[in-house]
């Protein structure tokens, strides 16, 4: 039985439940009006079955993520976790190290998150950071993909906290150097282009 909503975003509802007296949540991905009606069928079904397989393949090599349940046509049942995400709690530095460690092995199984921020972070009650939230993630190789998710948290957090993460992914990753290079990479393109904007 769904309950109460947890939240909700431009692409899915959260709402808690149960699965076999387990407690849960479910995201429910939001049809769209302005699609014809059997492309957004399409879609729905498409990114729900690949966020689930995604899941299964983090929490298969390692990575806290929460456990799928049950995959529908456009709902996804996952293990609910309790606690709250690192943009809301004040986390330690050990926080920020483990959201590094965890970011590398992502990273090391080829896998992007797409939203790597401290929204999408959660520390349960005993300490433990688990990563939430796959609706943007992909199966990629990229360099630049996974370069993206570093500079998204870069830009979320503070000095202290970016260096205790960095210092954390490029101590797991397998290939942190050359994602490290293609973030300053993307960083100067950036500057040059906002420059550019502003000086065209």
């Amino acid at each position: 039985m769904v309950t109460g909503k947890i939240s909700e975003g431009a692409e899915a509802v959260i709402y808690e439940t149960e699965v076999l007296d387990i407690p849960a949540v479910v995201k429910d991905r939001i049809k769209k009006e302005y699609r014809i009606a059997k492309l957004d069928d399409e879609i729905r079904r498409a990114r729900t079955k690949k966020e689930a397989r995604i899941l299964a393949l983090a929490s298969s090599k390692g990575v806290n993520v929460p456990r799928v349940l049950l995959v529908e046509e456009h709902r996804l049942y996952l293990t609910k976790l309790d606690g709250g995400t690192l943009n809301v709690l004040k986390p330690s530095k050990k926080a920020f190290g483990d959201a590094g460690r965890m970011l590398a092995k992502l990273h090391n199984i080829n896998v992007s998150h797409g939203d790597y921020t401290p929204a999408n972070l959660l520390l349960d009650k005993s300490g433990r950071l688990w990563i939430i939230d796959f609706g943007l993630a992909e199966i990629t190789n990229s360099v630049e993909e996974k370069a993206l998710d570093i500079l998204l948290m870069k830009r979320s957090v503070g000095k202290a906290e970016y260096r205790d993460f960095a210092e954390a992914y490029a101590k797991g990753s397998d290939r942190s150097e050359g994602i490290l290079e293609r973030l300053g990479e993307i960083e100067r393109r950036g500057r040059y282009q906002t420059r550019t904007l502003l000086t065209g």
